[in-house]
């Protein structure tokens, strides 16, 4: 009879990584030992994966096969932090496209790893598969355990015993789903995998205060920079901003004393499927991070890397292609589109990518709509321009760059604000990086933009100089402002401060943003109106 302890391991708010993020932001990955949930498709590894870290960062389903790229995150067992990451079913010698992808993004992180776990389901029979995949891990010499998953009774937990016949001799019962076992897999775990040389008492003083401050509010740290942004602009008689108001998941960025600070920033690559946004990434990081192959919805869940750039931290996220809802069949692909949107409204930039070759369609605009209304800045990208221009095979002339720049403008008009690069992303990631630094300033540009502030003396001056009498705005319509301040940052909220309360009219709203960015720039960028008559509440934002 083998020992089975129940130990239960729940998800833990404190150690959630943040969606489209492979750490959580309690500790630096320096140093950290990563650990690699390994096995064939549909065994539990995304369920045990999401279990560890606390979080929904892996899409789960019924379906095999929904994991493609490596999925990181962090999670913290007995007073240490270990590095985690989620692997596609690795299905050995498949000759396809898309299970050769996922077997090549394995090994990356085989390679990586300082401990493998290899995950089989209890209730299905060995099969040639699982003897081949326990082999190619057992030579890679690195520690190895069997989490055999689905095991939810003692009778189970026998018929485990049947999977020693693979030669691994770390065996362990678990179930993903309801937390059972995990607890010895976790210990044994930390016994093979040394600790890391040295852990500074100021890192060890930091996590303690985040902790005393997460007791305090009652949530997670990242819980904890929202409750304060809100605590701030309530006290400034202002709605907080949709960056403050987003899902705990979300990385609240810090203001202190009416300056912002952020320490990295956050660009989610959107668009409709196959238009290009994993080669971007792969270009933009100078990595084969994300599968790429013509097939359309190739990529489900986000998968993200950091790039350091002049001095500032860019976490580029690669999101599902979004697609209406009647175009959707399977459960995976549902789940896809709704994290894509998460990982949208967690970023601060969005890189909204348009397949030239097909010029601007309505799923675009929907897209572009959906970045626009969550506040999130805006960078138009034009891929696979060479294929209209100086690669084009069709016997058609080069398409001319103003005419489609003009047909795109008119087809996504609430996206003026919005710069437009022309690139291909496929020659990006040749060797000479074509328009990569391009990108990267644009980028870089946009984010600062987004967290501009100005001053109320500053915003004064601005409005004692604009003739409100040539604003297109019938008399009934017009309004009083005695004076305006810029209440919030990321994206950029203006409150008036009038003589009623009324709703703005959209060409005087279009009137005065004009003028704001004609003084002031925010390029990229949303702005925000909110109306605050003497006496009153607050209206907006954008009423």
């Amino acid at each position: 009879m083998p020992t089975y302890r129940r130990s239960v391991i729940p998800a833990r708010s404190g150690t959630a990584a943040r969606p489209g993020s492979p750490r959580t932001g309690l500790r630096p990955w320096g140093g950290l030992p990563l650990i690699a949930i390994v096995g064939r498709p549909n065994v539990g590894k995304s369920t045990l994966f999401n279990r560890l870290t606390g979080s929904r960062r892996s899409i789960v389903g019924d379906e095999p096969g929904i994991t493609r790229d490596r999925i990181y995150g962090e999670y913290e067992w007995d007073g240490r932090h270990y590095r985690l990451v989620d692997t596609g079913g690795i299905v050995p010698d498949d000759p396809e496209l898309i299970p050769q992808e996922i077997y090549n993004q394995a090994r990356v992180a085989l390679d990586e790893a300082a401990a493998l776990v290899m995950v089989v389901d209890a209730r299905t029979e060995l099969a040639r598969p699982d003897y081949d995949l326990a082999r190619l891990l057992q030579r890679g010499k690195k520690p190895l355990f069997l989490a055999v998953n689905k095991v939810e009774g003692d009778a189970m937990a026998l018929a485990a015993e049947n999977f020693r016949q693979l030669g691994i001799r770390e065996v362990y019962p678990i179930s993903s789903e309801h937390g059972l076992g995990i607890g010895d897999l976790l210990d044994a775990i930390a016994e093979a995998v040394p600790a890391p040389q040295s852990e500074s008492s100021e890192e060890l003083a930091e996590e303690d205060e985040i902790a005393q401050e997460n007791e305090v509010l009652g949530g997670s740290p990242l819980e904890s920079g929202k409750h304060a942004d809100a605590a701030e602009e309530r006290s400034r008689g202002a709605e907080p901003p949709l960056d403050a108001q987003s899902s705990p998941g979300a990385k609240a960025p810090h203001r202190t004393h009416g300056k912002f600070e952020q320490h990295e920033t956050s660009i989610a690559i959107i668009g409709r499927p196959n238009v290009g946004k994993s080669t971007l990434l792969n270009a933009l990081t100078g990595t084969a991070r994300a599968i790429v192959s013509p097939i359309a919805g190739t990529t489900r869940d986000a998968v993200d890397e950091v790039v350091e750039y002049e001095g500032n931290t860019l976490r580029f996220v690669d999101t599902a292609g979004i697609r209406r809802k009647g175009k959707t069949h399977l459960m995976a692909e549902k789940l896809s589109v709704v994290m894509a949107r998460r990982h949208l409204e967690a970023a601060d930039v969005a890189l909204l990518v348009i397949d030239a070759t097909e010029g601007v369609t309505a799923s675009d605009a929907t897209i572009g709509g959906y970045a626009h209304e969550s506040g999130r800045s805006v960078i138009i990208v034009v891929n696979k321009w060479d294929a209209v221009t100086t690669s084009r095979t069709d016997g058609k002339p080069p398409a001319d760059r103003e005419i489609f720049e003009r047909q795109l403008r008119s087809v996504l008009k609430y996206l003026s604000y919005a710069p437009v690069l022309f690139l291909s992303a496929k020659e990006m990631s040749g060797p000479d990086r074509k328009g990569m630094s391009r990108v990267l300033r644009e980028v870089k540009a946009i984010a600062a933009e987004r967290r501009k502030r100005v001053t109320t003396g500053q915003m004064n001056r601005f409005l004692d100089k604009i003739d409100f009498q040539r604003a297109p705005v019938p008399m009934a319509k017009r309004i009083r402002i005695f004076y305006m301040t810029q209440a919030a940052v990321a994206p950029p909220t203006f409150v008036l401060f009038t003589d009623r309360d009324v709703k703005l009219h959209f060409a005087f709203e279009r009137f005065l943003e004009n003028q704001i960015r004609e003084a002031f720039g925010f390029k990229g960028t949303p702005i925000w109106f909110k109306v605050k008559a003497r006496g009153t509440g607050t209206r907006g934002p954008n009423n």
